[in-house]
């Protein structure tokens, strides 16, 4: 048993015996290494709600760079139907 003070109890941390002693396994930020390490979720939370900050503007960009994409593509289709259109409508007049 450790000689930390649960923030719930204000007592000694039961460590596993409690329901909130949680493992956290991943990957370490700083050195790409695996990590398990046991701790209270309270202890992890700061820590989890950065590494999940950090995800959710990974995602938001990648979001945004695939929406930009879309949106270059659409432009390219929409010159092409023009394109296609004027050419059309040319040949009309020539013809006729």
């Amino acid at each position: 048993m450790s000689n930390k003070i649960c923030p719930l109890l204000k007592k000694n941390c039961v460590e596993h015996q409690c329901r909130w002693y949680i493992q956290v396994m991943g990957k370490s930020p700083q050195t790409g290494q695996d990590l398990s390490q046991w701790g209270c979720a309270i202890e992890w939370l700061p820590v989890l709600l950065i590494e999940n900050a950090q995800v959710e503007r990974q995602t938001g960009a990648s979001v945004d760079a695939f929406k930009n994409e879309m949106v270059n593509a659409q432009r390219a289709n929409a010159e092409i139907l023009c394109a296609i259109t004027d050419t059309r409508n040319n040949t009309k007049y020539i013809e006729g």
